[in-house]
């Protein structure tokens, strides 16, 4: 008996065109994705040998608009007027304030006991006596010899008259032969003689008062001098006494009760409340645009803004900063106190219709002349020219349009790459 196999059951199949399409489609997949891992890789080298996270960078957006040129910066409320008082001697101080009290214009706020100087006084007051007196002495030897003068111009013009009368006496006898005509000449020589005394009395009169004149004013002068040196060491004694210069409060007293100081010591400092001034800083970038007299507007937290100007420009930098000043324009806001700070808005210009971005790092880094655009997802390195700067944007004046996105923050990683592949954008 035999076996019979399965050999008469099997029976031939062909494939079918599905099943030989199929090898066929996944190695065309197999292709095209190596296709596009090889694009990747290319468009990757040819982005840069790196790539940066965007969440490292800061990326604005170019667009059209007004251009507020502007500074902002928080200031602190100063005395516009706070004058320092000094010893103009050497003295033992006795205070009559302390700081923080409230004064009059003309009220005493220290003493200094000096005794040189109110020595020195009472000598120079001496000598103002003496010069005084001496002028007054000269005064009446000026008046002396005047009446003498006077004496003698008088006394002549008598013998000169007298001489006269006698010479026409003569004369008269001589033409009725009673004299000789000796007598006659002789009389004339009298009367020439007490011509010549008169005239001589009247040159010694006027240069004895123009000699007196002079010798009184000398004197005078003297005298005059004098009175201004005591004028002046008077001064001095009053001011002995510190005075407050006007209304207002005493600030910081810089000596002790009763302590010896010396000359040109400072006091103490009075405090004008009715005039304050906020003094900021700037960068210095800005400093060269600030210019005395601009408008300010002067604001505290969220308060209402008072107009201002700017009074005043530091000429020297320090630490990158610029100190200025700015005065109020109007009423100054009340209860105001040294050293409360305020926030000050200073406009320098306003530019309408330009295009800008906000403000980075990548004006200073291209110097300007160059920004990184976005390109996709790559940043390239593209010519600009900016113009002005706020503190929030900068004027683009050629290289880029309205839409462009720049990387204004953090184009230092990119070092001297011309495109930099931008990663998570």
């Amino acid at each position: 008996m035999s076996i019979r196999d399965t050999s008469g059951q099997d029976r031939q199949v062909s494939s079918s065109p599905a099943r030989q399409r199929r090898p066929r489609l996944i190695a065309i997949g197999v292709g095209a994705a190596l296709v596009l891992l090889a694009g990747w890789l290319v468009a990757g080298w040819v982005g840069g040998g790196r790539s940066v996270d965007a969440s490292r960078l800061r990326i604005a957006e170019v667009t059209r608009g007004d251009l507020v040129r502007d500074i902002r910066a928080d200031g602190r409320v100063i005395a516009a007027n706070s004058p320092t008082l000094y010893a103009v001697a050497a003295g033992t101080v006795s205070l009559k304030v302390v700081a923080g009290d409230v004064v009059k214009q003309g009220q005493p706020l220290a003493e200094i006991d000096s005794p040189e100087l109110r020595s020195l006084l009472a000598q120079e007051q001496a000598s103002l006596a003496s010069f005084e007196a001496e002028a007054s002495r000269a005064g009446l030897d000026a008046q002396i010899s005047r009446s003498q003068a006077r004496k003698a111009l008088e006394q002549a013009e008598i013998d000169q008259t007298a001489a006269r009368r006698d010479l026409e006496r003569n004369e008269r006898a001589f033409a009725g032969g009673a004299v000789a005509q000796v007598d006659v000449a002789r009389a004339q020589d009298q009367l020439k003689k007490a011509e010549l005394g008169l005239a001589q009395a009247r040159r010694e009169y006027a240069l004895q008062g123009q000699g007196a004149g002079l010798d009184t004013r000398n004197k005078r002068l003297l005298a005059d001098r004098q009175r201004a040196v005591v004028t002046e060491v008077q001064r001095q004694v009053d001011a002995l006494t510190l005075r407050a210069p006007f209304d207002g409060q005493v600030g910081q007293v810089q000596v002790a009760q009763r302590s010896n100081v010396a000359d040109d010591a400072p006091i103490l400092t009075v405090v004008d409340l009715t005039r304050f001034e906020v003094e900021i800083r700037v960068p210095e970038s800005f400093a060269r645009d600030l210019a005395i007299g601009m408008p300010a507007q002067l604001a505290s937290g969220s308060g209402q803004p008072f107009p201002g100007e700017v009074s005043a420009v530091s000429p020297e930098v320090v630490n990158g900063e610029v100190t200025a000043r700015l005065r109020f324009s109007d009423k100054q806001p009340p209860g105001l106190r040294q050293n409360q700070r305020l926030t000050a808005r200073i406009t320098l210009d306003t530019r309408q219709d330009v295009l800008q971005v906000a403000r980075g790092p990548f004006v200073d880094q291209g110097g300007g002349h160059t920004a990184y655009v976005m390109e996709g997802s790559t940043a390239v390195r593209r010519p600009v020219r900016t113009g002005v700067s706020s503190l929030n944007a900068v004027e683009i004046l050629e290289g880029l349009q309205p839409g462009d996105r720049v990387v204004v923050s953090g184009a230092d990683q990119f070092g001297d790459a011309e495109r930099i592949r931008i990663s998570g954008e």
